[in-house]
This record gives C-alpha cells, structure tokens and sequence, in this order.
C-alpha cells in the first residue's frame, strides 16, 4: 500500500512539473536553464516511477 502512495504522490508530482514547463514556455523571456532543470526533475521522477512500476507489477 505504501508503495501505491508513493507512486501516486511521484505522478501528481510529475504532472505539476509538466504543466510548470509547459507555463515557463508560454513566456516570452522564459528562462532556457530553468526549463532544463525542470526538464531534467521531471525525468528522474518518471525514472522513479517506472523504477516502482517495475517492482509493484
């Protein structure tokens, strides 16, 4: 059950992430290395996830 959690805790995350990139690049003066640091949170998590799936299933 713990693992459910953390898994549906990683996704919620994951997905504020994308909609935060996805504001910063409607921006005219969006900042490119803040993008690519939110880029590369949002591909450890999905690591993290899919890391979890693959014990969980």
């Amino acid at each position: 059950m713990a693992l459910e959690a953390r898994l549906r805790e990683l996704d919620n995350r994951h997905r504020k992430l994308d909609r935060t990139i996805e504001e910063e690049l409607t921006h005219p003066a969006s900042d490119d290395i803040r993008i690519a640091e939110l880029k590369r949170q949002k591909l450890r998590l999905k690591e993290e996830i899919e890391g979890l799936r693959a014990k969980v299933h």
